[in-house]
C-alpha cells in the first residue's frame, strides 16, 4: 500500500520502519526535516507539507504528542484533511482526547475519510519489536482495511468500537499503569524508611502476588535510582489531564486519579517531566535525599 508517516519520534521511526521492511511505499513529513533522514536513506520519499503526504497516500498514520498535535495535522489549512482523496484513511495511534477522536472523524466523513483511533501500549520496546498492544476506534469496515498495516506494528489488535472508543481503552490502560507506578512508589518509599534493601524488596514481591510489569521495569529502576527518561513523566501528565477532564464532563469518579495527578504535578514542579515515570519515588522522599 501507498502509507504516510507522521510522528518520527522514537516510537514512530521504528514503526515507519517496520512498514517499509514489509514491502509498503512510504512517505513521510514531519516539523523536524532531520528526523526524516534515517527513513529516507532506507527508501521513503519526503513531503514538504501534510496536505502533500495525504496526496499521495491511500493510508495516513499518525503518532504525535496531544489533541491540538492531530487537530493541526489533520485540519490545518496545509492538513492531512485538504490533501486526502475520498477513500482515504487517517490511522491515529497518538494519545489523546477522545472527543478530539470524535471531531476529526465526523469532519473526515463530511469528505468521504475513513478514520481510526488506533493507540497503542507497549512502548519504545513494542515499537522497536514490533509487539505493541493496539486498541481500535471506528468502523470495522476501516479497520480491516488497514489490519494488514497494524499488523506490522503490533501482535493484538483489538476493535474496541466507534470513533474515540480506542482512545477510551488507552485512557483506562493509563490510568490503571500509572496508578500502579505511584503504588510502587510507594512501596519503595515505606521499604525505603525501614531501611530495607530495595532490590531485595522487588525479588520477594515480583514472587507474590504483586507481581506485575509495573513492578518489575519500574520497581526496578527505583530501586536502581535510574530515572533515565523510558517514557517521560510529561507524557503521563498529559494523559491524566485527558483523565482528569473525561472525569469533569462526564461526572464519573476517579479518585484515586485524581490523587496520582497531584503527584504527577509535584513532579512537574520539581522539574521532573523528562525523567522516566518511576521518577514519582522522588516526590515521596525527604527534601535531603539525593535527586
Amino acid at each position: 500500500m501507498k502509507v504516510g508517516f507522521v510522528g518520527l519520534g522514537v516510537m514512530g521511526r521504528p514503526m515507519a520502519g517496520h512498514l517499509l521492511v514489509a514491502g509498503h511505499e512510504l512517505a513521510v513529513w514531519a516539523r523536524r526535516a532531520d528526523s526524516m533522514v534515517p527513513l529516507i536513506e532506507a527508501g521513503a520519499r519526503a513531503c514538504a507539507t501534510p496536505a502533500e503526504l495525504a496526496a499521495c497516500c491511500e493510508v495516513v498514520i499518525s503518532v504525535v504528542t496531544a489533541s491540538a498535535d492531530v487537530e493541526q495535522l489533520a485540519l490545518a489549512p496545509d492538513g492531512l484533511l485538504a490533501g486526502f482523496a475520498p477513500g482515504a484513511i487517517h490511522v491515529d495511534m497518538s494519545t489523546i482526547a477522545p472527543g478530539t477522536a470524535r471531531r476529526v472523524a465526523a469532519r473526515y466523513a463530511e469528505k468521504g475519510i475513513g478514520w481510526l483511533d488506533a493507540p497503542v501500549s507497549g512502548g519504545e520496546i513494542g515499537a522497536r519489536d514490533a509487539t505493541l498492544a493496539i486498541m481500535a476506534g471506528g468502523a470495522s469496515e476501516v479497520l480491516e482495511r488497514v489490519r494488514p498495516l497494524l499488523a506490522c506494528l503490533g501482535k493484538t489488535i483489538v476493535h474496541i468500537g466507534p470513533a474515540g472508543a480506542g482512545q477510551v481503552a488507552k485512557a483506562c490502560n493509563q490510568m490503571i499503569m500509572v496508578n500502579a507506578i505511584q503504588a510502587c512508589a510507594e512501596a519503595m518509599r515505606l521499604a525505603g524508611a525501614h531501611g530495607v534493601d530495595l532490590h531485595k524488596l522487588r525479588e520477594a514481591l515480583m514472587g507474590g502476588s504483586a507481581a506485575s510489569r509495573v513492578l518489575d521495569v519500574m520497581g526496578g529502576r527505583m530501586a536502581a535510582r535510574d530515572f533515565v527518561a523510558g517514557i517521560q513523566a510529561r507524557l503521563h501528565h498529559k494523559d491524566f489531564a485527558i483523565l482528569m477532564e473525561e472525569a469533569r464532563q462526564l461526572g464519573a469518579p476517579l479518585p484515586v486519579v485524581a490523587q496520582t495527578w497531584q503527584q504527577l504535578n509535584a513532579l512537574m514542579a520539581l522539574g521532573g517531566g523528562r525523567d522516566d515515570t518511576a521518577s514519582l519515588l522522588r516526590v515521596l522522599e525527604p527534601v535531603s535525599t539525593p535527586r
